[in-house]
């Protein structure tokens, strides 16, 4: 038998040594996504001690506006305003609802409403104006009409629990705070839901230093979710609220409040919610697939590049494991069991459901990955919508 050219036998050396040389150098990269997954966790460990829990319930002495933006959500409504106006503790109450130009029976529910107990202000919108987009105009329209030295919005898919206001207001004083935004606690009962509501509190709870937050003026360092805020009513206005130029037209206009009154001196967090109330965001995957696409590019700062660092790193930390451990590798299977560790702290910290969907974590931040691609496109081509309406860049000019 011949023997193979010596050029031959050279090459295949350098092939076999080349890919001896990827090899090691995934296994680095494997290794040093578990360390990094594995620091995450022990950070969501300290911020769930962290976290700022509402004190027990007590009479408020001051008169609590309760801030409402609707838009066709007639089979809400009912639900959410009961909620309110059960309240405790709270002997001075006003609920502000603005109708933002809906188009199925809310309008007339809560025409209903309002007939029926004088604490609902109704309030019914116009077009809207240009320059602004639809829920922070909402919100400043009601805001102008609040009385209250308190100002607390809620969505109409929030259910608040009777001592939830009493209870968010005096955690608002007793921290010395401008702003809180107790997170409620997610209901997630489809497929889709299950995987993706869990990581809106695992995002904050796990990658945002608390403390840090609270204290810092820093807008990176800057959390809050809109479906429930307690503002101190003077902070807000000195800060511009709803109005401001920084957040009239904003997608996440929740996080630039905060921002604003951030720059203005004031201070405000993430807070436990778990207790105060309950929220179910989206119903179906439709609805949950164009609520995200609305918002995460805008989460990323609104570029490509910014979008493809945030996959990215939350792939390397957390997908790349996986991988790995489906390879036998044990530096994959240490951190794909600290991505889940993690999700499991969260989910006993905020009310969510550990088994099995903390073991899934994996596929969640894959289909995070989706929907921010999905979203960024849309932003580009300026075709994000919802409720009827275009939110993107080209509804800003």
């Amino acid at each position: 038998m011949r023997r193979p050219p010596a050029g031959w036998r050279a090459g295949r050396r350098r092939s076999v040594v080349s890919r001896a040389a990827v090899v090691s150098r995934a296994a680095v990269v494997s290794r040093a996504a578990a360390v990094a997954s594995v620091g995450v966790a022990a950070h969501t460990v300290v911020n769930a001690r962290l976290l700022r829990v509402a004190p027990p319930a007590r009479d408020l002495p001051e008169r609590v506006s309760v801030i409402l933006p609707v838009r066709d959500e007639a089979t809400r409504l009912d639900g959410c305003l009961a909620a309110l106006l059960a309240a405790e503790h709270v002997a001075d109450l006003e609920v502000v609802v603005y109708d933002d130009g809906s188009t199925d029976a809310t309008g007339a529910i809560l025409a209903g409403w309002a007939n029926r107990d004088r604490r609902v202000v109704a309030l019914r919108g116009g077009d809207l104006p240009p320059g602004w987009l639809g829920k922070p105009h909402a919100c400043a329209r009601a805001a102008a009409t609040a009385t209250g030295s308190v100002l607390v919005f809620v969505d109409a898919d929030v259910i608040v629990a009777p001592a939830g206001i009493a209870r968010a207001v005096a955690l608002l004083r007793d921290s010395g705070l401008d702003l809180i935004s107790p997170y409620p606690r997610q209901e997630a009962v489809s497929l889709a839901e299950r995987l993706v509501q869990p990581l809106l509190a695992w995002s904050w709870l796990a990658l945002l230093p608390l403390r840090a937050a609270e204290r810092s003026a820093r807008e990176s360092l800057t959390a809050a979710g809109g479906q429930f805020l307690c503002v101190d009513a003077a902070a807000y206005r000195r800060a511009g609220g709803h109005a401001g130029a920084g957040v009239r037209d904003q997608i996440l206009e929740d996080i630039a409040l905060l921002r604003a009154i951030k720059r203005d001196g004031g201070r405000g967090v993430v807070v436990d919610g778990t207790d105060l109330a309950s929220n179910r965001m989206y119903t179906d995957w439709t609805s949950l697939r164009d609520g995200y696409a609305k918002s995460l590019a805008a989460a990323a700062g609104g570029s490509a590049a910014g979008s493809a660092a945030q996959v990215g790193l939350l792939w390397w930390l957390f997908v790349l494991p996986a991988v790995a451990a489906l390879r036998g590798r044990r530096a994959g299977m240490v951190g794909y069991l600290a991505g889940v560790a993690g999700r499991l702290v969260t989910a006993r910290r905020t009310g969510g459901r550990r088994w099995p969907d903390a073991a899934a974590h994996p596929v969640s931040i894959v289909l995070v990955g989706y929907l921010t691609a999905l979203s960024w496109w849309r932003r580009r081509r300026g075709s994000a919508r919802w409720k009827g309406r275009p939110v993107g860049p080209d509804r800003i000019r």
